[in-house]
């Protein structure tokens, strides 16, 4: 026990006192402390005084555009500003005066008006550079309906009283149901846990990458220099692999608690908690419950990886050749990723329950469907109990790997070669 604790000190010094540790850490840390700002950029950059300027022609179409002055001056966030500009004579001569106000940077765009007499209203065309200029062609669309809908309350003469009943927006919330509970999450909690999941589903697969590959590529530096025939002879081949593992897991775990504090401390900030709150995002609003399986899912899949990575570290003696053989555990860990991202719109389906129970993906899919989703107790039990036994399993079999695979010099075994070592040894 004592030799394991050496091998965790040591791995743990090393890894600290490393420049990849120190310069990856502080580049992660800025990138998420530019991240938790990213809404309070954007509530900055899209605030007030930003309304997309819509020029027209100054003498045309004059209830029209007074009514869409009216529309848009009432809104709480203004999205368009209509610009008159002086243009006159032939279309073309109009088209060429807005043209070039849109030169002169005093408008992004503009209409024009093409007399519809079976609608009795103008066909209406936005034009702009911008390509897929989305936003501003709905706010218009919006705008130019309710003009429509005003005219054809005249015509039908209804009172102000009328007119105001029937154009008043019909309120409709959406309620995530939740089973065997009062009440189920609000539309801002249903974002707030999306955003949530998102952000520790990176984290997760991060971290599991990045710390396995730390392992593997250590052991097999170790291999190639010949450093291990002399560790061996000191420390139990069983105790170096788990004191790696431990070792490095204690390292990951003080960074990532590092950076998910940066994180957390610059969301909490005034200014970030009123950007947060205008795009509908409660951080109190979460559950705790996620929390609790984002640590319990953390433990489970970095030790479910990290054994894995530690007996292929141990088969290879050339740094040259590991991500090769690594490239099977990678592909898993990410083939589990991007099915959590594609469960992200879809947590609902089979694929994505089913996959919740195959143990290299459920670290990343139960978690998902914790999150966005509402699985059954048993759902839930049953797929932790089999991420348990197969880090378990695992965790026998590398070790088994590991024992023989420190000792294996020269050319990259094969599958044969490692499954004879293998039963000519016991653990």
């Amino acid at each position: 026990m004592n030799s394991m604790r050496t091998v965790i000190a040591f791995t743990m010094r090393n890894k600290l006192r490393s420049k990849s540790f120190i310069v990856t850490t502080i580049i992660l840390g800025v990138l998420l402390v530019v991240g938790a700002n990213v809404p309070y950029f954007i509530d900055k950059l899209t605030g007030p005084g930003s309304a997309t300027k819509v020029g027209y022609a100054a003498e045309e179409q004059g209830e029209i555009i007074k009514g869409l002055d009216a529309y848009f001056g009432q809104a709480e966030k203004k999205q368009v500003e209509l610009v008159p500009v002086a243009a006159s004579g032939s279309d073309a001569d109009k088209a060429a005066a807005l043209k070039q106000a849109i030169e002169d940077g005093k408008i992004k765009g503009y209409l024009t008006f093409t007399d519809n007499k079976a609608v009795g209203f103008p066909d209406v065309v936005y034009q702009s550079k911008k390509m897929l200029d989305t936003d501003t062609a709905g706010a218009l669309q919006n705008g130019l309906q309710f003009v429509k809908t005003q005219q054809a309350v005249r015509d039908a003469n209804l009172t102000d009283e009328q007119f105001a009943k029937l154009t008043a927006p019909v309120k409709l919330d959406t309620v995530q149901i939740a089973d065997g509970a009062a009440g189920g999450k609000t539309e801002a909690e249903q974002g707030t846990a999306i955003g949530l999941t998102y952000a520790i589903l990176i984290l997760l697969f991060m971290s599991v990458m990045i710390t396995g590959q730390l392992i593997a590529t250590e052991i097999t530096a170790e291999k190639s220099s010949r450093v291990m025939e002399i560790i061996v002879t000191s420390v139990a081949p069983l105790k170096q692999m788990f004191g790696k593992v431990i070792g490095t897991f204690l390292v990951g775990l003080l960074q990532l608690v590092v950076l998910v504090g940066a994180s957390v401390i610059n969301l909490m900030l005034p200014h970030n908690k009123g950007a947060l709150e205008r795009y509908g995002i409660d951080l109190s609003s979460i559950d705790p419950k996620m929390i609790i399986f984002a640590i319990l899912m953390y433990l489970l899949g970095y030790f479910l990886y990290a054994m894995l990575f530690a007996a292929i570290g141990s088969l290879v003696s050339r740094t040259e050749d590991l991500s090769q053989t690594s490239m099977p555990v990678t592909m898993l860990s990410l083939a589990g990723f991007y099915i959590a991202i594609y469960g992200l719109t879809n947590p609902e389906s089979s694929f994505i329950t089913v996959c919740s129970f195959i143990p290299f993906f459920s670290p990343f899919i139960l978690f998902l469907r914790i999150g966005l989703a509402d699985p059954a107790w048993w759902e839930i039990v049953l797929s932790v109990g089999i991420l348990i036994v197969s880090v378990l399993a695992i965790g026998w079999l590398a070790a088994k790997i590991y024992r023989v695979g420190v000792l294996m010099y020269g050319k990259k075994p094969s599958f044969k070669e490692v499954f004879k070592a293998l039963k000519a040894y016991k653990v």
